[in-house]
Parts: structure tokens; sequence; C-alpha cells
């Protein structure tokens, strides 16, 4: 497990809720201590823990690599964030992208052609884990010369809900 200052602030709220709880249970301040210091490892990651994984926009993160992009679509999103915040296709070519992510999935629309363009590769990366996360997550990468240009993401509806 890794300590990090937000883990120490959630664990330190959870005690302080707690021990707050248990004071209006019984007056005895050494007894509620005891029983909230005991309780919130419990509390924390059996309650609190989960119910923040489901109700927040989190996720793993993880760097590019072809192979797992191909083997696992559904986790495509995880590296997501390596792939449009640092450019990473910029000025490879499209045999190169190919190779990489495979054989485009759609085309995206131009809107001076009024068509789908073969200039813009569009990726399906998947749903972000939470609750309420129905819309689905694409990569769109825009060739200029055979090369691309830009990469961005976006979110598409999802036609079953």
């Amino acid at each position: 497990m890794i300590i990090t200052p937000l883990f120490i602030l959630f664990l330190l709220l959870v005690f302080l809720v707690l021990w707050q709880f248990i004071k209006s249970i019984d007056d005895r301040k050494w007894l509620s201590f005891i029983i909230s210091v005991l309780l919130t490892p419990v509390i924390y990651f059996y309650l609190f823990y989960p119910l923040l994984n489901i109700f927040s926009n989190y996720h793993h993160e993880k760097h590019f690599e072809a192979i797992a992009w191909k083997e696992k679509p559904t986790l495509r999103f995880e590296m997501s964030n390596q792939i449009v915040d640092n450019q990473f296709f910029k000025g490879k070519t499209k045999s190169e992208v190919q190779k990489a992510l495979g054989a485009s999935e759609w085309y995206g629309w131009d809107d001076t052609l009024k068509i789908n363009s073969p200039e813009k590769w569009n990726y399906n990366l998947g749903f972000k884990p939470g609750a309420f996360n129905i819309q689905q997550e694409c990569l769109e990468l825009v060739f200029k010369n055979d090369t691309v240009v830009k990469s961005s993401q976006y979110q598409m509806e999802n036609a079953d809900y």
C-alpha cells in the first residue's frame, strides 16, 4: 500500500467522523478513542473506499503498450492520457500507427468534405469505470501528408441508453 497525503487526509476524515459518532453514544473519551482507532481501518477499506471508487471518475493509468492495446481493448482508456497528453503518435506515419494500434475502427467526419475522411482515424477506448459513466471514450488521430499532426480524445453517447 502506498501512503499518500490524500490517503492520510481521507483516513483522518473517517476517524474524526467515526469518533464524533461514537462520542455521541458514550461519554467516555478514552473508550470512544480506542473504538474509533480500531474501527477506522475497517470503515475506511470496507465502506468509504469502495464508495469513493464507485462514484469518482478516477481510473488507473498505464504506459502505452501495443500488445495490451490489441489484446485488451476494454482497457485502452488506461493508456489514452499518455497518447493524448504527450501527443505520443505525432509525426508517425499511417503504417507506424497501424502497426501499433491496428487498422482504424472508423473514419472521422470532415466538415469541409462532407464525408468520412481517411485522414481521421478513430479508435474505441471503452468506458471509464464508475457508477454513472454512460459515455464511450474515443481516440481520434488526424493525419496530414500521411503523418499524425494531432491526437484527441472525445466522448460518444452509447446508443443503448
